[in-house]
Formats: C-alpha cells, structure tokens, sequence
C-alpha cells in the first residue's frame, strides 16, 4: 500500500489513479495523520438496505442498558 500527502496527491492524481486501476490501494494523509483511502470500485461492496438493516438490528441488540432506566441515566447525566 503506497502513502502519500494531501498535497502530493493533489499534484499526481492521475498517476495515483492509474496505481488503483491497477489494483494499489493509496492512502493519503494530512500532517502525517491517514485522512483518505483511494482503492479500486472492486473492493468495496455495496450493501442492499436488508443487510444494512440486519447490522443495525444486530447492533441494537448487543447494547443494553444492564438494568437501567432511562430516568436512571438521564439523573446520573446532570450529575455531570
């Protein structure tokens, strides 16, 4: 994986996309610090609304409160 700055990238876009059409992935940072990924359309996968729900569903479903109620955390809130 190459890595490149925000400025750098800006400059050789287009030898940065001929890189990704060839299956690299670039990430690009600013001062240092990772803010963007280029990688090709192929490996990301876009997910149907079913699937997307499924997550959330699943999500959910791992937090629980662990026995508190809301008027519980809404007081333990303005404590703070």
């Amino acid at each position: 994986m190459k890595t490149v700055g925000a400025y750098e990238a800006k400059t050789k876009l287009s030898a940065l996309l001929d890189l990704v059409a060839e299956g690299e992935t670039v990430t690009i940072t600013r001062h240092g610090v990772a803010v963007a990924l280029l990688m090709p359309v192929a490996d990301t996968r876009q997910i149907t609304p079913i699937e997307a729900a499924e997550r959330i569903r699943k999500t959910r479903r791992a937090r629980s409160l662990k026995g508190l109620s809301l008027s519980e955390m809404r007081e333990d809130g303005r404590r703070y």
